[in-house]
């Protein structure tokens, strides 16, 4: 079984009361000349009460002889219609620290046990961005077995750091979509070597 096998069926609107995850919200504003606006926008459902994200996404890096790998994911989006390249992702649960939240998804979603690096990204939208450190001298890092929830079809797969942006092409070339974390990670670490940041 592929994340390629899954496919939409068909598409209906969905009634407010039936939205389990997302709501719809129509937010009123004054643009910079004092023009009133509008604008329309989804939110999550999930939030949990008193944190002001909803969820993580993980850059969980492999430390091999060889080099630095990135764990990565494909799982087919349904919006999309498309297998989409990621990094491992999931909510906070009530009560979780973000940290706690991306150390557990790692888990969850590929089997690997990492920490959190003392150094974790923030992204400005209501997903923070953790850095995991996987320690593949770990019995548990040797053969990692995911845990993944019904309804979750996940393929696990670690890319050389280094080849990231030329692997994200190859990707987009045989009709998988790129993640935007993932495009702008790779973007990002090709700045760095041509610029020798």
């Amino acid at each position: 079984m592929s994340a390629a096998d899954a496919k939409v069926l068909k598409t209906a609107p969905l009634k407010e009361e039936d939205a389990r995850w997302t709501k719809l919200i129509l937010t009123t504003y004054s643009d910079a000349r004092g023009k009133e606006r509008t604008w329309e926008h989804a939110e999550r459902k999930t939030r949990p009460k008193g944190s002001d994200i909803d969820g993580v996404g993980i850059v969980a890096i492999l430390e091999k002889p060889s080099g630095s790998e990135i764990v990565l994911q494909k799982q087919y989006r349904p919006p999309l219609d498309k297998v989409v390249i990621e990094v491992p992702a999931g909510l906070v649960d009530a009560g979780e620290t973000a940290e706690q939240a991306a150390v557990r998804e790692l888990k969850e979603e590929t089997g690997y046990v990492g920490v959190v690096s003392e150094n974790p990204g923030f992204c400005n939208t209501n997903l923070k961005m953790i850095h995991v450190s996987v320690d593949m001298s770990l019995p548990e890092n040797q053969n990692p077995k995911a845990e993944l929830e019904e309804g979750e079809f996940i393929e696990v797969f670690t890319l050389p750091l280094q080849d990231l942006w030329a692997e994200c092409a190859k990707f987009e070339k045989e009709g998988y979509a790129i993640d935007a974390r993932v495009g702008t990670l790779a973007e990002g670490i090709e700045i760095a070597k041509r610029w020798k940041l």
